[in-house]
């Protein structure tokens, strides 16, 4: 008997481990389930990840580990908020006096456009400056030459911080510019991200041998698990603390229509003069602070009123990981709801919020003529077919929906009625919203709206409307594609 006994047991403990590592496997992901359930306060989400862990179960897990946990609050990001919130509420102090005078006059010259500057002063997000000088540059054959005479004139310091900086003409221009200024005794400081700045090259050796201080922005090599999900997305130049460009051009000559590429490229930027180059100024060196631990003080040359005159009233927009409201996505949705008669949106990557699909419904539905510019053809199957998948609804309230054919629109703008403009470094998608570090500015000003309206028609010439009727009898399978990648679109 003890012999039938061992031989039972002996010829079935493969069973035994094939019941247990299923046992094992089943409460690893129930565990998980559950976690994701308690972490994430967006249903959707949640169901996106679980639904990912159902069908492709070892990819669900590994892009739940590596991407989807919030570590904002747990870790550094608390601290960086903090701190920036104390470093901020001192620049708030120092220009309260003058506040509360320019928000009275933005609401005489706007009207309830003052809200957007009103929530961002009440949030101490931002501080409203008056004068200023915006040149609008379009495409890298405007930006470059532009930024290239900018860095040339340099004197003290020049502040650099983007997503992506590539190892080509254009990256290599400006790492000579900023050399040569080096060699001058001007400051350098420059943060990239390093995800984002796949391409960079020996550009960080070359800056850091001759006197710059050059950081990345959480370096994935150092810790893939905590880094790889919060990005920099921002673009920022400053230069003596006078001059500043934002918006969403890289440094990459891919964004120079010079014959070299297939794809014909469009985007926006801005250069900037005047007192909102302070707060573009502080935004940096908030980062900067980040990853260098360098505190700067409030003073000259970093700091100082304008000579300038002017009445472009305008706000600076961050947001990121270390906000404690999603603002860009504020901002937007505010300045949808306040809309008079018009909106126009161009943006690459449509991903909206519930709450930004139903606020363009809205506006739509009350009468508001609603204009949104897309790419005909994206650079990612996924974000393309997904961003497809809100189509139907908008055209059904009224939207006008038009796809860019020239080329490739990477431009992220957005002008509403005639005094209201946002040129930015933000997409219509979670990641912009919620994970990324972004900027953008807030322009309330009727020429700069005038002049962004004038580039939004002209790129309607080479745009196609779409028409409902034919949009509801696109075949089956490209309304399946869109569907099951609009599922994972909580994750994008």
């Amino acid at each position: 008997m003890h012999t039938l006994i061992t031989y039972l047991s002996e010829s079935n403990w493969h069973i035994y481990i094939k019941i247990g590592s299923y046992l094992l496997i089943a409460l690893t992901f129930l565990g998980v389930a559950g976690t994701i359930l308690l972490e994430n306060r967006n249903p959707v989400k949640a169901m996106a990840y679980i639904l990912l862990l159902v069908f492709v179960p070892v990819v669900g897990l590994i892009v739940y580990y590596y991407l989807g946990r919030d570590l904002r609050k747990k870790r550094r990001f608390t601290l960086k908020g903090s701190k920036d919130e104390v470093l901020f509420a001192k620049y708030w102090q120092s220009q309260r006096p003058h506040i509360e005078q320019m928000q009275v006059e933005l609401r005489k010259k706007t009207g309830n456009k003052q809200e957007l500057s009103a929530m961002l002063l009440n949030t101490r997000q931002s501080v409203l400056t008056k004068n200023n000088q915006v040149q609008l540059l379009i495409n890298g054959e405007e930006k470059f030459p532009v930024v290239y005479a900018a860095l040339r004139a340099a004197r003290h310091h020049i502040h650099i911080e983007y997503y992506m900086i590539a190892d080509d003409d254009v990256g290599n221009t400006i790492a000579e510019i900023l050399i040569e200024k080096l060699q001058q005794g001007v400051q350098v400081r420059f943060l990239y991200d390093d995800m984002g700045s796949d391409r960079i090259g020996k550009i960080p050796k070359r800056l850091k041998a001759h006197g710059a201080s050059v950081y990345p922005f959480s370096p994935v090599l150092v810790d893939f698990y905590l880094n790889a999900n919060y990005r920099n997305h921002r673009k920022i130049i400053v230069v003596d603390g006078t001059v500043g460009f934002v918006g969403g051009i890289n440094l990459d000559e891919r964004y120079i229509n010079n014959g070299k590429h297939n794809i014909y490229w469009r985007d926006t930027h801005l250069k900037i003069e005047g007192d909102a180059v302070n707060i573009l100024q502080l935004q940096f060196l908030m980062s900067y602070r980040y990853c260098s631990k360098e505190v700067f003080p409030f003073e000259t040359p970093y700091f100082g009123p304008s000579a300038l005159t002017g009445t472009c009233f305008t706000d600076i927009v961050a947001s990121g990981p270390d906000s404690e409201w999603p603002m860009a996505m504020e901002c937007i949705l505010m300045a949808i709801n306040v809309a008079k008669r018009r909106i126009r949106i161009t943006n690459p990557y449509f991903i909206p919020t519930e709450e930004l699909l139903t606020a363009l419904q809205m506006a739509a539905l009350a009468g508001k003529e609603v204009q949104l510019l897309l790419p005909w053809k994206g650079d990612s199957f996924i974000v393309q077919h997904a961003a497809l998948s809100y189509i139907k609804p908008l055209l059904a309230a009224g939207v006008k929906v038009f796809f860019y054919t020239r080329g490739f629109i990477h431009a992220k703008t957005m002008v509403i009625d005639d005094n209201l403009a946002w040129v930015s470094s933000v997409n219509f998608d979670n990641r912009s919203f919620y994970l990324n570090c972004e900027i953008a500015a807030l322009l309330y000003d009727e020429e700069v709206a005038a002049k962004l309206n004038r580039v939004f028609e002209e790129d309607l010439l080479h745009a196609v409307p779409v028409q409902e009727t034919r949009w509801n009898k696109r075949n089956v399978m490209n309304r399946f594609l869109d569907a099951v990648c609009r599922l994972l679109t909580p994750l994008l």
